[in-house]
């Protein structure tokens, strides 16, 4: 049996946490990449197997805030790069540059913990 409670769970980002996200970490406000990742998807993670993030109606996605919000999860060893693959799904039906974007800084953060 698995040790997940649901198989899936979504994080819709404008909903859930803001239309439009910016900043790397907490000291650059509310709403970074840091406070998404420890607000929202590391708890979602822990109640679900997979976990989609919408990311279609939020604006202003920066890299800074990708990178932290994602490949942090890898940086930190949350995850590992094959983990977070499997178990975050990004949907980006508006801007499919935004799920290249973060694989390229998951394996860049997957390559610098060797």
């Amino acid at each position: 049996m698995s040790k997940f409670l649901m198989a899936m769970e979504t994080i819709d980002l404008a909903r859930d946490f803001h239309r439009s996200p910016l900043g790397r970490t907490r000291t650059q406000g509310r709403f970074s990449g840091e406070a998404f990742r420890e607000d929202k998807l590391r708890p979602a993670l822990k109640r679900a197997s997979i976990v989609r993030i919408d990311v279609d109606g939020a604006s202003g996605l920066s890299t800074g805030f990708l990178d932290e919000s994602f490949a942090g999860l890898v940086r930190d060893r949350t995850l590992t790069k094959d983990e977070f693959f499997d178990r975050v799904k990004i949907i980006a039906t508006r801007d499919p540059a935004v799920i290249e974007e973060v694989r390229t800084f998951v394996i860049r953060a997957h390559k610098q913990l060797r």
